[in-house]
């Protein structure tokens, strides 16, 4: 069964590139066509793409390993939280910092001091020891440090790979990525460099739609791997969903998605005339095999007339 389908991608805007001034070389084998000044993604390729990262990242987490969501553009926070939250992986959607993953002793000092804050009632002064600035001061510091440490609060170690949305946007967590050789899984727009990448899968970084379906889909490939793991909690959404309400085709989108299925139709009959060649072949002997028989197996129904003749006559008389 297919991990998403061409409607799903297609009216989820995925197919969406950027202006045809704002573009990378390299992506040119992943472009189709030029619409409007607008670049259009080859999603046959995007399909191909999603398989291979969905099957990667399905192996990696079934072997005990652990993925992280990385979005901190606008469009990309609310997704990237709540799918890694779905599946029970780290994520960062607020604002990376130098060193999560190239200075990871430093970053898990900072979260043991998280977890020694959470400890502390704030709004406890009698009891706590501390003036009402010094309790201030320590609310403050938890907020900033939950708010850009939070998804990550109980990653125990370095991820085994990294989910990126846009990798220009997010080019430090690349960089870092790139240091520690952890492969990348990422969304490539028309203005990335596929380079940078391990599993790209070409499409649209911007939209809200393309964004949420695509990392909705490398949560159901983790959630595939926590179920070959054993005994996770996976939710009860199933891959291939759909996001949001559906909304209706432009002609040239309906056109595009026409010509895939026409294309895809035609392969099919070429694949399968051989077989069909041999299936009719024994249809077309089975004639000469009836003829060579026929003269031991007729036999004895040209005796019965003969047989039955005396009987019909008194009838007739």
């Amino acid at each position: 069964m297919a991990v998403v389908t061409m409607r799903q991608l297609l009216e989820s805007g995925v197919h969406f590139g950027h202006q045809t001034r704002r573009w990378n070389p390299k992506m040119k084998r992943f472009i189709m066509t030029e619409r409007n000044g607008i670049y259009i993604i080859d999603l046959q390729q995007s399909l191909s793409y999603i398989d291979s990262a969905y099957e990667f990242v399905k192996s990696t987490v079934a072997r005990g390993g652990t993925i992280l969501f990385v979005g901190t553009k606008r469009q990309a926070q609310e997704p990237v939280e709540e799918q890694a939250k779905r599946v029970g992986m780290p994520f960062v959607n607020q604002r990376w910092l130098g060193g999560m993953l190239t200075n990871y002793t430093t970053m898990s000092a900072r979260l043991q001091r998280m977890k020694e804050l959470e400890e502390v009632d704030f709004d406890d002064v009698a009891g706590s020891n501390r003036t009402k600035k010094e309790l201030l001061q320590m609310r403050r510091e938890y907020t900033k440090l939950s708010r850009t440490l939070g998804g990550i609060r109980d990653m125990g170690r370095v991820p085994n790979a990294v989910w990126i949305v846009d990798t220009k946007k997010e080019h430090l967590a690349v960089d870092e990525a790139r240091k520690l050789n952890i492969p990348i899984v990422a969304i490539l727009d028309t203005n990335c460099d596929p380079d940078d990448v391990d599993y790209p899968i070409p499409g649209n970084d911007d939209a809200i739609r393309s964004v949420g379906l695509l990392t909705r889909v490398i949560a159901d490939a983790v959630a595939d791997g926590l179920m070959s793991r054993g005994g996770a909690k996976t939710g009860e959404e199933t891959p291939g969903e759909e996001l949001g309400a559906e909304e209706p085709l432009a002609d040239w989108e309906k056109e595009l998605l026409a010509s895939k299925a026409a294309e895809q139709s035609a392969e099919t009959p070429a694949a399968e005339a051989p077989a069909a060649d041999a299936a009719e072949a024994p249809a077309a002997e089975a004639p000469a095999a009836d003829a060579a028989e026929a003269p031991a197996t007729e036999a004895p129904a040209t005796e019965a007339p003969a047989a039955e003749a005396p009987a019909e006559t008194p009838a007739e008389s």
